[in-house]
């Protein structure tokens, strides 16, 4: 497999260099998966637009979708990353590995939104007619479901470019499920 180098502030474009900067303001160090966009000389920007673009979904729910697309695809990456935000966003360890697995007992309309996620994450868009039937009854709206699959979107994009190019992972390792769990 190609191997991909993680550029340094000094090897990407001029406007990269300022959203280098600024990700070190924010979150202390540029993550290594940030930095592989920086390889285009757009892509960092797009992406950060569409990751921070004003949304119906709050930010525990957001963490739900993270946590349930990237276990779906297997990315260490996101997981890792997504554990630190969603700890950080007030859940357990244990209700991280409940969300992960999509099977939250502590919240059910979180449950719902995790379901949603799960399935149609899983079959690529084609989420059974039972999981968006409860999600509805949840109380999530149409706008709601729009922005869940903008989010689902998102997070497949990382997830995918995560695995392209096997970059390493500069967050704590998240526990790996038991796979009967999951």
């Amino acid at each position: 497999m190609k191997n991909f180098p993680i550029p340094t502030k000094e090897q990407v474009s001029p406007a990269n260099q300022t959203i280098f900067d600024n990700l070190n303001g924010m979150v202390g160090f540029v993550p290594n998966l940030y930095a592989i966009f920086a390889h285009s000389d757009t892509a960092l920007s797009d992406y950060l637009a569409l990751q921070n673009r004003k949304s119906s979904i709050r930010a525990k729910e957001r963490e739900v979708i993270n946590l349930v697309v990237s276990q779906v695809n297997n990315c260490s990456y996101c997981l890792s990353a997504h554990t630190q935000f969603a700890k950080m966003n007030g859940f357990t360890d244990e209700q991280i590995l409940d969300i992960r697995r999509a099977n939250i007992s502590f919240d059910p309309k979180l449950d719902a939104l995790a379901k949603l996620v799960k399935s149609t994450t899983e079959n690529r868009g084609h989420a059974s007619a039972e999981v968006l039937e409860n999600f509805f009854a949840a109380g999530y709206t149409e706008s709601n479901l729009i922005d869940v699959v903008i989010i689902i979107g998102d997070k497949i994009i990382t997830n995918y470019l995560h695995a392209l190019t096997d970059i390493p992972v500069d967050w704590p390792l998240a526990p790996e499920l038991e796979a009967a769990a999951v």
